[in-house]
């Protein structure tokens, strides 16, 4: 009689997988709930992937979908994040739905909320917009986009109408124009909407262009719609390098008021007033170009920040990440005494990974050095979702992070980077060769930093604990080591913790 047929099945099954790979027994396979990766090229892997903590919509049929700009909104427990779906099924970036209470699991709603026109006309495309309570109806407001060059207006405000946040329809007749002043008719969108109870109001904020610069402006609409005052613009961008400022929003925290925005294919930003609607200072970005069009939603006390993690539209690429749309990304707002911001994961998402893995190192410290030639340890194991996190400090000017193994080739290794000498946190591809995406991070030799990586698929987020965020595409990586590297530097390595979950 067999004691244990199903451990004997399973080293069967085991030794199966090792000679269909043409792996021997010596060589590294990392499994997480029950999958391979090692082996699989950066396809398979993106299909074998279960994505919880960061979104993605189920497949139409064999096509993939993609969460575009998001529209948050908080009600009794339960978050509801709107979306313009890319492809997926989605026609014209029509606005679907999907709720969770925590972050960390999510309930998807497979019909679209609102649809763009099928017949085309001026909401032929659907554009971002966002949802406001009035007493016990919901306004679902949103940016018609003409679907041709024949409409007066290429871009208009409308809305729709609810008695609950999954359950919209169009008011028909009812639209908001570009104020004359502006001069012109092309952009004028992204309205975001907040009830003010004193005044009994609406106000709304819209980004439009004037004289080719981007600025956002003011109304205030009547509670039932039936009259809307442009109130002007209240923010312009300083810097005159954007035509556009997508998904502005606007949110006050312990004393201070910020407005939100996505500067057109760069970062999300950040400018402080005392005052919801301005004046504002003068603007700084936060995290990087993977992050983007993120907008605010509150809870208890805490506000989150609501956007997508750009993907690739060449998984094999070591080139730009350009691809629009991707996964549901949401990150904490983490507040310093002087109004300043950073972003942090939220501790439902990291309280989530409660299982301690073994480190490769076999230990929870290292020291790497290097002179002019780079030198790696391995340290780590990037499975299907994993956090990792530890202390560091360093004694030279060079640069030091994470290597990520791709195509099993160091010249094609794909970096996280700390480059102290220009205060800079980047994603590099090529083995460094080639700058993705960076932003700013003060590095001071001789004191001691905390962070914390989360990865789920391909998409990751690295935290500077307390200063800086930097969101990656790592495309083909799992199922490998993952490795410290050091150039010119001196770097400890304390505390170091690997969890799944």
């Amino acid at each position: 009689m067999i004691k244990n047929p199903g451990k004997i099945l399973a080293a069967l099954f085991i030794v199966m997988i090792i000679l269909l790979c043409g792996c021997s027994p010596q060589q590294k396979i990392f499994t997480d709930t029950d999958k391979t990766f090692e082996g699989l090229d950066p396809f398979d892997q993106e299909e074998a992937y279960d994505y919880k903590l960061f979104f993605q919509p189920k497949p139409y049929g064999l096509m993939s979908g993609y969460v575009g700009d998001t529209m948050p909104y908080f009600e009794d427990g339960t978050y509801y994040i709107y979306y313009l779906k890319e492809a997926g099924g989605s026609f014209n970036h029509s606005i679907y739905l999907t709720t969770t209470k925590d972050f960390v699991s999510y309930s998807e709603v497979e019909d679209p909320i609102l649809e763009a026109n099928y017949d085309g006309g001026q909401d032929g495309w659907i554009g971002t917009g966002s949802v406001v309570k009035v007493g016990k109806e919901y306004y679902f407001f949103y940016t018609a986009h003409a679907s041709a060059g024949n409409f007066e207006f290429k871009e208009t405000i409308r809305a729709a109408k609810g008695n609950s946040p999954t359950a919209f329809e169009k008011i028909e007749g009812w639209e908001l124009i570009p104020p004359e002043s502006l001069g012109q008719k092309n952009d004028f969108r992204d309205p975001q909407a907040y009830y003010d109870a004193e005044t009994d109001s609406i106000v709304l904020t819209v980004t439009a262009a004037q004289d080719g610069i981007a600025r956002i402006l003011k109304f205030t609409l009547s509670p039932d719609l039936s009259d809307a005052v442009y109130d002007g613009i209240i923010f312009t961008d300083p810097t005159g390098d954007f035509w556009n400022l997508e998904c502005s929003d606007t949110f006050c925290l312990n004393g201070h008021c910020y407005l939100t925005y996505s500067g057109q294919d760069d970062t999300l930003w950040y400018a402080v007033s005392d005052g919801r609607y301005g004046p504002y200072s003068e603007p700084t970005r936060i995290d990087d170009k993977l992050f983007y069009a993120a907008k605010h939603v509150e809870n208890a006390g805490k506000v989150y920040m609501v956007g997508w993690a750009r993907r690739s539209e060449s998984l094999l690429s070591s080139g730009p990440i350009t691809g629009w749309g991707g996964n549901l990304l949401v990150q904490q707002v983490g507040q310093k005494s002087d109004g300043s911001l950073w972003l942090e994961t939220p501790k439902a998402i990291a309280d989530s990974f409660a299982k301690k893995r073994p480190l490769i190192i076999k230990k929870d410290n290292c020291t790497v050095e290097s002179t002019s030639a780079r030198t790696y340890t391995e340290a780590f194991t990037a499975y299907e979702r994993f956090l990792i996190s530890g202390k560091f400090s360093f004694t030279g000017t060079g640069s030091f992070g994470l290597a990520f193994d791709f195509q099993n080739k160091q010249e094609e290794d794909k970096l996280i980077w700390m480059d102290p000498a220009a205060d800079k946190l980047e994603l590099r591809f090529g083995g460094g060769e080639n700058l993705i995406t960076e932003t700013a991070a003060v590095l001071e030799p001789g004191k001691t930093y905390s962070f914390t990586y989360i990865q789920e698929g391909s998409v990751g987020v690295f935290y500077l604990d307390g200063e800086s965020s930097l969101t990656v595409r790592l495309y083909g990586v799992s199922g490998k080591p993952i490795r410290f590297f050091s150039e010119n530097n001196s770097v400890s390595f304390t505390e170091l913790k690997e969890q799944t979950n």
